[in-house]
């Protein structure tokens, strides 16, 4: 059975260091896509993005509006210690559903995973309405369905598709050629879109 995945059930993770999904440092698909990326005036959030390392080098790299979005507090008060220029307004503490704001690109690592899957459709919902017209969905999902109840809760291809295309135009859905180690062979990396407004 699926225990509540709220606030106090991530918390518990973190105080008790049960952080598997935590690479220790950026991982490697989302850093060569930001390294691609010389407009350093998007705006670029990243949900449930716990300890921020992505966070943390896209704005070394020096993107002036990246946003950390995560539901446990204590994750983003030890990134803001331990990046203390770091605009505080740019970390959210709050249910990724919650949220309001428009971005030009939403990073996804090890989020939509954490997800129950009964909350996709929402999940897809909802990042069209935080994208701007034509803005970016993209990230790695696992390409593996787990034999034990999650998180992290996986998924295949044609699922994912079928899921995003609801909302968002997929342009890239392929095994991923560059996951850190441990995922090997288990990933796909996707670029998704907003379409334009009507004309």
């Amino acid at each position: 059975m699926c225990p509540s995945l709220d606030e106090n059930y991530w918390l518990g993770r973190y105080q008790r260091n049960q952080i598997g999904w935590d690479a220790g440092e950026a991982t490697i698909p989302l850093k060569q896509y930001l390294d691609q990326l010389h407009d350093y005036e998007v705006e670029i959030l990243i949900p449930g993005a716990g300890n921020a390392h992505e966070v943390a080098y896209a704005f070394q790299k020096g993107f002036q509006h990246v946003h950390a979005l995560d539901i446990a507090n204590a994750p983003l008060k030890r990134f803001q210690q331990r990046y203390p220029l770091f605009p505080s307004a740019n970390l959210h503490h709050e249910n990724f559903f919650d949220h309001r704001g428009q971005y030009d690109l939403v990073l996804e690592q090890t989020f939509f995973c954490a997800l129950h899957p009964n909350l996709r459709n929402d999940y897809v919902k909802k990042m069209a309405q935080l994208l701007k017209p034509e803005g970016r969905l993209v990230g790695v999902l696992f390409d593996i369905l787990f034999e034990r109840d999650g998180p992290p809760f996986g998924g295949d291809k044609e699922m994912y598709v079928n899921l995003f295309t609801k909302e968002l135009d997929v342009l890239k859905m392929e095994p991923c050629y560059n996951s850190i180690k441990p995922r090997a062979g288990s990933e796909l990396f996707f670029v998704a879109k907003r379409p334009a407004k009507p004309q």
